[in-house]
């Protein structure tokens, strides 16, 4: 079954087009990580799927209910964290779980959760003196209410140091194992690449790649790069490794230590064969895989102008 399904989604403001024909489903349970520069339509299509934005046309489906229809049942199960979302100054940070607890009509105790996100000792005091990692701490607290269905994290990292943000990750792993399903936005490709179990990628309003990280890898033929230390350089044996099948680019380098660089798709055993065949001596070795920053500018990598 399907948490999200978006099928043919398309927003117009003016001359503007937002979404553009956005179709792709999030699968009950997974964490699925929403990628895209700013402006590409990230925000937009969590404002569909909330019912804060009516899309021009298309549909979109929220734990089996039409996203406008059902929209009060949707929020009710579904737990929100959005970006740039300002706290109720003169109210305490317990008093916003409260208010929380209070809406969704649940039982929850605002000093567990305040706990959970770490700001407890803090809780009497009034969100207006909060910074930006405390307030975004709390309004993770708020979106964690009620044990939801599906949490919808837009930038869930803002504002938050190192130590906040593992914490933060911490917690998507625990829901997600609880049984919750996550939808979460970011450009920390760091943070998606920890947690996410797939990653769509959008550009201007169109959903450009779903994969899982290592299959966004393979598809656009980052490969791996193999770092080979040898005892000399032989141009017989650089020429044998690069008429390998599977072997793109093969580089030299000779400054501290002879070392053969090659990027490669398939065996990186024949890689090092065709170097030892060659008469050369193979003392180290190490691999690199693309990471998730290089895929997606590959994807990302035209100008975006929504």
């Amino acid at each position: 079954m399907s948490a999200i399904t978006v099928d043919g989604l398309t927003k117009v403001y003016g001359s503007t087009v937002a979404l553009d024909d956005l179709s792709f489903d999030v699968r009950e349970g997974e964490v699925f990580g929403f990628l895209g520069p700013n402006g590409a339509g990230k925000s937009t299509t969590i404002n569909v799927l909330l019912d804060f934005v009516r899309p021009t046309a298309g549909e979109a489906r929220v734990l089996g209910l039409d996203a406008h229809r059902s929209s009060r049942e949707i929020r009710q199960r579904t737990g929100v964290l959005p970006e740039g979302f300002q706290t109720y100054g003169r109210l305490t940070g317990r008093q916003h779980l409260e208010f929380a607890i209070e809406s969704k009509g649940v039982d929850d105790d605002p000093d567990d959760l305040l706990e959970r996100v770490g700001i407890l000792d803090a809780a009497d005091r009034k969100a207006g003196g909060y910074s930006k990692g405390m307030a975004q701490r709390l309004m993770l607290a708020m979106a964690l209410v009620g044990e939801p269905d599906l949490l919808i994290l837009d930038e869930p990292s803002t504002g938050l140091d190192p130590n906040g943000a593992r914490e933060m990750r911490e917690i998507v792993r625990e829901e997600n194992a609880r049984g919750a399903t996550v939808f979460f936005s970011s450009h920390i490709l760091g943070q998606v690449e920890a947690v996410c179990d797939r990653v769509g990628i959008l550009r201007e309003g169109e959903m450009v790649a779903v994969d899982t990280v290592t299959g966004l890898r393979e598809s656009v033929g980052g490969g791996t790069t193999l770092r080979v230390t040898v005892d000399r350089i032989d141009d017989g044996a650089v020429a044998a490794v690069r008429s390998l099948p599977d072997v793109g680019a093969v580089s030299v380098e000779d400054d501290e230590e002879p070392t053969i660089v090659v990027t490669c798709d398939g065996s990186k055993t024949a890689v090092l064969e065709a170097l030892e065949s060659n008469g050369l001596d193979v003392r180290d070795f190490s691999t690199e895989e693309a990471s998730l920053d290089e895929v997606f500018h590959s994807y990302t990598k035209e100008e975006v102008s929504v």
